[in-house]
């Protein structure tokens, strides 16, 4: 007997008749008996000690006296008798079936159809009562008053043994096989044999399934016979009846009763034993079984005391079922009582090695999470928690054995702390490790169960003080506020996060301890209240550096994350000839780890990069550009730090964007660009091996650097170039400040590349298409033509004019006049000179003159004894650039023994062009004439339009005829109105105007 669940007690003793039938009516019980009467017997409470019954209608566990008798209550023995509560009916099986009206017994119906029917059911819910006799099966219905109406009758094919409703069907033993009868059309269907000994036994359950009885054993199935578990309730031996009173069967043995639950699986509860028990019955509040002269009720022990006994027996499963079934307003106590079962039946589960099973038990009673982790002695807690002690507390061991945590999993560390075992205790060992690794996988599964609503209510709590903080609280001025981030070093004041403190700590550390780095990381990356302290301590020391970097980074602890990577990185880099390196990390880690603080802390951004700059120049580079770094606050900082990658990082930012670069940076790259060439000049000038056409890279990219952008200050640069070198450097600079002759002068006499001054000029025209005609600068080619033409001017004065360039603190930028002034006075014409060349003079000619510009020049140049002109390339660049000179200015310029044979390839296009555009502009001027003629006639046109007066017109804004008066003719030809009359309205409309300008 596990415990008990029902009290006997005798309740009536020494019946003068046999008893046949019994049942109960609120706390009456009814006797049938053999000789055919009725016996009614009360509770006994003459006594003077009897105290008054908390329920009146259910039994009392007193013994009963007879109240009276009721003779010949039927002709034959009562087979059985049933009270229908609902209907305040007595039903009763004899020779037929009879029902009484309660408490005074009148007859209300007698269905004679009934007579030498053996089985019954009735359904209380519809009111249908069904009966077997004989090889028929025949319902009728209650029709709420005093008679029963037939419904159906079915023939079967044998005596019904037992039977019951079953839903809107009908379950039925007949011979040896279970049956069910479709109450609609009468058809069978056979469900399962019931055995070869004990006869069919049908018993319905509250929820409308069956339980059918086969030999000793109870099979459940659903309305329509369908098994519905593969559990089964095996009785001692086959049952003659079984009774449900939730959460038990009872079943009637000839010697004793049976009482099993109806959890699985079925165990056996309790045995009362009966000699001589013929009939079971159940009421209100209690079963009741009558022996053949006496009756026995078995009252129910109360619910609190079956728990007790449960509980102090270990039957912890019973236990929490019966708590299942305490009324509702028992719901504190039921809550209280469930959990004390829980934790008790958690220890005792933990004690034997169900470690998962016991915590889903500490989950289910609510327990707190520091009640579980004190079985754990080997997981620290946050200090300021106070833990509370357990009932029974489960040692480990693992403090003495100090688990190293490292990273090579549970096994490994187990086998670091163990004591040097002999072979006898190697297997004892082994249990060890197995047990702390299951308790600890246990406590983890335990913990991230809980983890979700502590957590939660944790980041609420969060997340109300950072709202109340935003809108000025005064209450919360006093108390600490907290977020996720930043929470390394300060104290935790709040019991929600105290709480998700103390779980993720622990969890952490059940995680490291089974091996499960991956899993603490993937902890720590996302939100965690890990108490920064205590598992900055554990990482540490189990070298766990990856779930460190995090922990780091969760508490905003980025100085410390970033010097422990930069130490990992130089150990990582040591340690690259080892076979098998534990952990690498390399500088791009952290690269990687500071790109997320480019926005909230540069200069840690900036500090930290300088260590891996060298090793990882571009990926640094890329982090100051990608993370919008301001410039010019990197570009001090490199200069300072790392002035050997400013360049560099300039270089980046310019390519990425060009006009996101200051004009200070720009010409902080260019100065950097300049002084590494300055350098590099230095150095082979010192070996005279120093040639004007040699590039470094470094001189490519100034040369570049100077082309494509403008930010910087080419006066300043001009200054630092040597007087002797660099002479493409100081043209483009020259370029740069507008003077185009010098700059064409160092390509042509200092470089001797006329292709670099061809480009040169190129570049100039084609940067001014887009300009006003007035600033467009054509003439550059001119420019250089005059250069070709008189190379030894040019170059006479070149060294002067660069030094007072140079030396002038006001440098004066000329530029170049774009058209050909003519001056008609006295009939002669002047090409316009240059402007900044004042040293060269076109000499102006006559019309009616033989002799050129450049005859002049020529003559000039010979008294100077300059040497000869360089005719090859003025005439490649005529014929190269023909479309972009003027060919009249271009003429002028050319000495007088220039054969015009040579000049072909210059003034064939020009004079085709010429031709062209004479004839194309005479063809827009006759359409442009044919255009002004249409219009013209168009216009004749419209002034051709009439106006019809007749005597019936009215005037538009007086309505009155116009008679003879004079009229005026608004544009759209129909409307007329007197003369005098539009006068009127026009100076009303001016009057109005006036009058709201003076409001405004």
């Amino acid at each position: 007997m596990v415990h008990s669940a029902y009290d006997s007690f005798q309740l009536i003793t020494d019946c003068p008749t046999k008893i046949d039938a019994i049942e109960s009516y609120g706390s009456k019980l009814l006797l049938g008996c053999s000789d055919g009467s009725l016996r009614i017997y009360v509770s006994d409470s003459s006594g003077a000690d009897r105290s008054p019954p908390s329920d009146p209608h259910a039994l009392r566990k007193e013994p009963y006296a007879l109240e009276r008798t009721v003779a010949g209550f039927s002709k034959k023995p009562l087979i059985s008798m049933e009270v229908l509560e609902s209907r305040e009916l007595l039903l009763s099986l004899s020779e037929s079936i009879a029902f009484h009206r309660l408490p005074n017994l009148e007859t209300i119906a007698v269905i004679t159809k009934a007579k030498g029917a053996n089985v019954y059911s009735w359904d209380d819910r519809r009111g249908f009562l069904c009966f077997a006799r004989q090889k028929r099966v025949c319902i009728f219905r209650h029709d709420g008053g005093r008679g029963f109406v037939e419904v159906k009758d079915f023939g079967v094919p044998d005596t019904v043994k037992s039977m019951s409703w079953c839903g809107e069907n009908i379950c039925v033993g007949i011979r040896k096989e279970y049956m069910i009868l479709n109450a609609t059309n009468g058809a069978l269907s056979e469900v399962f044999s019931s055995g070869k000994i004990a006869p069919p036994l049908v018993v319905a359950l509250p929820s409308g399934e069956l339980i059918l009885g086969k030999e000793n054993i109870g099979v459940f199935v659903d309305q329509n016979g369908k098994l519905l578990q593969a559990d089964r309730i095996c009785w001692s031996e086959a049952p003659t009846v079984v009774v449900i009173q939730k959460p038990y069967a009872i079943a009637l043995f000839p010697r004793r009763v049976e009482i099993r639950s109806l959890r699985v699986p079925y165990p056996l509860i309790q045995t009362i034993v009966l000699p001589g028990a013929r009939r079971l019955t159940k009421s209100n509040n209690a079963v009741v079984v009558a022996l053949e002269k006496s009756v026995y009720g078995l009252f129910p022990v109360p619910l609190g005391a079956q728990i007790v006994q449960l509980t102090a027996s270990g039957n912890f499963e019973e236990a929490l079922a019966l708590c299942k079934l305490l009324p509702p307003e028992d719901a504190s106590l039921r809550a209280a009582k469930e959990g004390s079962i829980h934790i008790r039946y958690a220890h005792y589960l933990f004690d034997n090695g169900c470690y998962e099973e016991a915590m889903e038990h500490f989950l289910a009673s609510q327990v707190d999470i520091t009640y579980v982790l004190s079985l754990y002695q080997s997981i620290v807690l946050p200090k300021t928690t106070a833990v509370p002690e357990p009932e029974k507390l489960v040692d480990l061991s693992l403090d003495a054995l100090q688990l190293s945590r490292g990273s090579s999993g549970m096994s490994d560390d187990l086998e670091t702390f163990l004591p040097q075992l002999s072979e006898s205790d190697e297997n004892s060992a082994l249990e060890f490790k197995k047990m702390s690794h299951n308790t600890l996988m246990a406590l983890i599964k335990f913990l991230q169960k809980k983890r979700y609503i502590i957590v939660e209510k944790a980041a609420a709590e969060g997340t109300e003080e950072v709202v109340l903080d935003a809108v000025g609280d005064s209450f919360t001025s006093s108390r600490f506020k907290k977020s996720n981030k930043g929470r390394g070093n300060v104290p935790i004041n709040s019991a929600a996060r105290e709480m998700a403190a103390i779980l993720d700590t622990a969890l952490l550390q059940a995680l490291l301890l089974t091996g499960q780095s991956s899993a603490a990381v993937e902890l720590l990356k996302g939100l965690n209240y890990c108490d920064a302290k205590i598992c900055e301590e554990i990482l540490h020391k189990g070298q766990h550096y990856a779930a460190l970097l995090e922990l780091y980074r969760s508490n905003s602890m980025h100085r410390e994350a970033l010097t422990l990577l930069h130490q990992l990185v130089e150990e990582s880099k040591s340690n690259q000839l080892q076979a098998e390196p534990i952990q690498k990390f390399s500088p791009e880690s952290i690269i990687e780890y500071l790109k997320p603080l480019c926005g909230t802390d540069p200069m840690l951004v900036l500090e930290f990069s300088m260590l891996v700059l060298e090793s990882c120049p571009t990926q640094t580079i890329e982090l100051f550009l990608s993370g919008n770094i301001p410039a010019d606050l990197v570009n001090s900082y490199l200069k300072q730090h790392a002035p050997n990658m400013q360049g560099r990082y300039l270089e980046l930012m310019l390519a990425m964007n060009e006009n996101g670069i200051s004009g200070n940076l720009q010409n902080e790259m260019v100065q950097i660009y300049l002084s590494e060439v300055l350098e590099w000049y230095s150095e082979l000038s010192a070996q005279q091996i120093w040639d004007e056409k040699a590039y470094s890279p470094t001189r490519k990219k100034l040369l570049s650097a100077l082309e494509s952008i403008s930010g910087y200050s080419p006066e300043a640069l001009l200054k630092r170039l040597p007087p002797d070198a660099l002479f493409e450097e100081r043209a483009i600079l020259l370029g740069k400040m507008n003077q185009h002759e010098l700059a064409l002068s160092l390509y042509v006499h200092k470089l001797n590349v006329p292709e670099l001054a061809l480009a040169y000029c190129d570049r100039v025209y084609e940067s001014s298409v887009h300009q006003p005609p007035a600033k467009s600068s054509g003439n550059i080619y001119l420019t250089l033509l005059q250069i070709y033409l008189n190379p030894q001017k040019t170059t006479k004065n070149f060294e002067k004019r660069i030094t007072n360039l140079v030396s002038s603190p006001n440098v004066s930028i000329p530029k170049i006049s774009s058209a050909t002034s003519f001056k008609g006075k006295g009939g002669r014409k002047k090409i316009a000179s240059i402007e900044g060349a004042e040293d060269m003079r076109i000499s102006p000619s006559n019309t009616d003159s033989s002799r050129s510009d450049g005859d002049a020049d020529a003559e000039e140049s010979n008294e100077e004894g300059a040497s000869s002109i360089m005719l090859d390339q003025v005439l490649d660049l005529l014929s190269r650039r023909w479309d972009r000179i003027n060919g009249a200015q271009a003429l002028r310029l050319l000495p007088r023994e220039t054969k015009l044979q040579n000049l072909l390839p210059f003034l064939g296009p020009l004079l085709k062009k010429s031709s062209e555009a004479y004839r194309n502009f005479s063809v827009i001027k006759s359409l442009r004439q044919s255009e002004n003629l249409q219009m013209k006639d168009e216009l004749y046109n419209q002034r051709k339009a009439v106006v019809k007066i007749s005597s019936d017109s009215m005037c538009s804004l007086c309505n009155k005829k116009l008679g003879t008066s004079v009229f005026a003719v608004y544009p759209n030809g129909t409307t007329l109105v007197h003369f005098v009359c539009f006068r009127d309205s026009q100076s009303m409309k001016a009057v109005s105007k006036v009058s709201q300008l003076r409001k405004r």
